[in-house]
């Protein structure tokens, strides 16, 4: 049963359309998968003749859980007005691509959309493409290059039916909502339940659903639960499992083993990997050094200036080994873009505003070398 319920960590859900044999697996298995969904996560799961499928509502939203794909509101509004859309539709109704310009410029909120502008069709068709890649519609003729390239170029696409499930249901009105504070004050969580389930929830989810789970953030009942219970869970989780469970005075992991599959995993086959590992052997060598200081909470700070130099330090190093965009990248954008992605993998959170980097203890967890005979460079120790 813990490879099914793998499976429905790792995808939003799975198909019948798209994985038939993996869909009559996850139905056999889904009394088993309920149970441990329900009691240990409180996560809903939805079955029927179209899909499988977990309900993952994480504890403490983070920046990685958002859709990667997108880098603006507009695509986030177009992805809603889209499933707006879909609704009015039935399951393997195909519609053209001008009649969904025409539905989103009716009701998308703000000033109108111009579709001469090559800037809204691009946005519309990455929403378009995330729509295709996940299941929700399919492309039946025609190619989205058309319509990048002009407004009137046209594409016909099917709805799959998968769409009215992509979005939680909601037990009451969210249109006077106004921020997404409302959301988390709300009863997004069920916390109609009793108090002490609601808490082992919350503890399993913060430790699944993220790479890190840490005392500072969320609420301090959490880390008591682990102090009283921490063996029990470490158990069940790595029975259940390819995992070790760490738990620290402030800090909590599940490290994945080879034969995990939840979610992406970090270090990834590519060089940024490489990069951040090297990054992070640095970090730990300088707070080894007492050059960089360690607070109580087991969170260290540092100015955005020296982080930035550090991570300029390891590029000079080891740059040699690097992919031709990374060597290349002006000096100004590499030490931003590395330390965007240890921010979304939860090693450090970059604070602009005060021009400051906290440096999280899960970058304590992992290290990267070169070898020694590297040409160009040495062993970072």
């Amino acid at each position: 049963m813990m490879k099914e319920l793998e499976v429905l960590l790792n995808q939003r859900w799975v198909l019948k359309s798209e994985n038939k044999e993996l869909y009559y697996q996850l139905r056999d298995a889904i009394g088993d998968i309920r149970k441990y969904a329900s009691d240990k996560l409180g996560c809903q799961v939805t079955e029927n003749a179209l899909m499988v499928k977990m309900e993952k509502i994480p504890v403490i939203p983070e920046n990685f859980m958002g859709i990667l794909d997108f880098s603006s509101k507009e695509e986030y509004a177009f992805l809603c007005i889209l499933l707006m859309f879909l609704e009015e539709k039935d399951t393997q109704e195909q519609f053209i691509l001008s009649q969904l310009t025409e539905y989103i410029s009716a009701n998308m909120p703000g000033e109108s959309i111009d579709w001469t502008v090559y800037t809204s069709r691009r946005r519309l068709i990455k929403v378009l493409r995330y729509a295709v890649t996940q299941g929700i519609v399919s492309i039946t003729d025609g190619a989205d290059d058309a319509f990048m390239e002009d407004a009137a170029g046209e594409v016909l696409y099917e709805n799959t039916g998968a769409s009215r499930y992509f979005m939680r249901n909601f037990s009451k009105d969210i249109t006077d909502y106004g921020s997404p504070k409302d959301f988390l004050e709300s009863d997004w969580f069920a916390m109609d339940e009793d108090r002490g389930i609601a808490r082992r929830h919350r503890v399993y989810k913060r430790l699944l659903f993220a790479p890190g789970m840490y005392r500072r953030d969320g609420s301090e009942e959490d880390f008591e639960y682990l102090k009283y219970y921490g063996h029990r869970l470490t158990e069940d989780l790595e029975q259940n499992f390819d995992c070790h469970v760490h738990i620290h005075r402030g800090s909590a992991y599940v490290m994945l083993q080879d034969d995990c599959r939840m979610g992406n995993t970090f270090p990834g086959n590519n060089v940024l990997s490489d990069i951040i590992l090297l990054c992070l052997a640095e970090i730990r060598k300088r707070i080894e050094q007492k050059e960089w200081n360690i607070q109580k909470n087991e969170i260290g700070i540092v100015d955005t200036v020296s982080f930035e130099q550090m991570i300029r330090s390891v590029r000079q190093k080891y740059g040699q080994g690097f992919s031709k965009n990374y060597r290349e990248m002006p000096d100004s954008e590499f030490p931003s873009t590395v330390m965007a992605a240890m921010e979304l993998w939860m090693f450090i959170k970059w604070d602009k505003a005060s021009h400051q980097v906290e440096i999280y203890p899960a970058a304590g967890k992992l290290q990267g070398t070169y070898p020694k005979d590297f040409a160009g460079g040495r062993e970072n120790e």
